[in-house]
């Protein structure tokens, strides 16, 4: 039987807490035998080891013993059956760190497969998610399926159209900031519907894109932010000629009758054609959205509405890089068709605008609905901004009113 207080004196305190723990790591890293040879040793670490093999205190930082040796004076002394036991006497147990991890990989190795979410499971069974998964958790395989729980209950929750994302959070979560932009559940709900929609959104709009993706499943984010810009849609709140804002909470809350099916509606990215089109055409402007750039949360949910309606959505946007990856966002999630956005109306209009130092960089970018637009932008290495062909623009609103 171990004697407590023998054992405190030879190796317990303060002092020595450093010790202990150099030589628990030793065991916890499946090294219970063998040679020990430790430097950097204090005068108190020095003594307290000498005492115990029954050496004389030697000078320098350095000790070297053997682990069996040590375990028999504890043993004779009555201190402790072993170096190991008296350390776990003083400090607690000794967890095998070797088989913890070896457990940790087996758990890690079909993680996704345990998870009822299929979203979840889609997602978790990419290498690059999953390892994003490890890192927010530590490493523990225990930490992870508690948040892959939540997550998958905010998932459940949703589509829930016109709830805030912090009602969405002390609803199911029990804290209204649980699903805050960074927090680790938000991240991973997100990531679920992005894989599950493979939702492509624009780098460096991490903000937006968080919003957005909230967006298409009902939740609202900063309701007020960055409204949609229209001219002439036809619906229930109409005002012929005038421009007019839609919130994104307007756009989600209220039920809305656009009475577009089968009608043409003009989509543009600059919100100086719209004030153009209202200054000149005004009320025999056809209907107009405007993108604003890429499509953020309140743009996409009133294409998205449009769409669904019956609306024939045409798209036209700058002649730069930027814009054909805007006008590939709105053709293939909307369905939108070219609105003078061919490879012909471009070299139409670059050939027309006046001379200007700016070129186009030479990286590039392919078109969805146009193959050859691409390179005759690359040869021609001319931007064409909307508004210098805005002329040409306005003959097709008028005639499509």
């Amino acid at each position: 039987m171990a004697d407590l207080a023998r054992l405190e004196r030879l190796l317990g305190g303060p002092a020595l807490a450093g010790l202990r723990a150099r030589l628990r790591k030793r065991y916890a890293q499946g090294r219970d035998g063998g040679t020990v040879t430790l430097g950097q040793l204090d005068d108190v670490e020095r003594a307290a080891l000498c005492g115990m093999l029954g050496r004389p205190t030697a000078s320098g930082a350095s000790l070297r013993f053997e682990v069996a040796d040590l375990d028999d004076v504890l043993l004779h002394s009555g201190a402790a059956a072993s170096l190991r036991e008296a350390l776990e006497l003083l400090d607690g147990p000794i967890h095998d760190l070797k088989a913890q991890r070896t457990t940790a990989a087996l758990a890690w190795s079909d993680f996704h497969t345990s998870l009822a979410e299929p979203r979840l499971a889609a997602l978790l069974a990419q290498p690059r998610a999953l390892g994003a998964l490890k890192r927010a958790c530590g490493g523990e395989p225990a930490t992870a399926a508690a948040l892959c729980g939540d997550a998958a209950k905010v998932l459940a929750a949703l589509p829930r159209q016109g709830s805030t994302r912090s009602q969405l959070a002390a609803q199911v979560l029990g804290d209204a900031h649980a699903l805050d932009n960074g927090r680790p559940v938000a991240s991973l709900v997100l990531a679920a519907l992005r894989h599950a929609l493979a939702d492509e959104l624009e780098e460096g709009e991490q903000e937006e894109s968080a919003r957005t993706q909230w967006a298409a499943v009902g939740i609202l984010v900063n309701e007020l932010a960055r409204p949609a810009l229209a001219l002439n849609l036809p619906g229930s709140e109409e005002r012929r000629g005038e421009p007019d804002y839609l919130s994104l909470r307007a756009l989600v809350r209220t039920s809305r009758n656009w009475e577009v099916a089968q009608r043409d509606v003009f989509v543009c990215e600059n919100p100086n054609v719209v004030a153009i089109a209202a200054d000149v055409l005004g009320a025999r402007c056809a209907p107009l959205v405007c993108t604003d750039g890429m499509p953020a949360a309140a743009q996409r949910a009133l294409l998205s509405q449009l769409a669904a309606a019956g609306a024939r959505l045409h798209y036209h946007g700058d002649f730069d890089w930027p814009g054909i990856a805007i006008a590939n966002v709105v053709m293939q999630d909307f369905g939108a068709r070219p609105w003078r956005f061919g490879e012909q109306d471009y070299r139409a209009a670059a050939g027309a605008v006046a001379m200007s130092s700016r070129r186009l960089e030479p990286r590039g970018r392919d078109a969805c609905w146009d193959i050859g637009l691409k390179d005759a932008m690359l040869r021609l290495t001319t931007p064409v901004d909307e508004e210098a062909v805005v002329d040409v623009l306005l003959a097709d609103l008028l005639r499509g009113s």
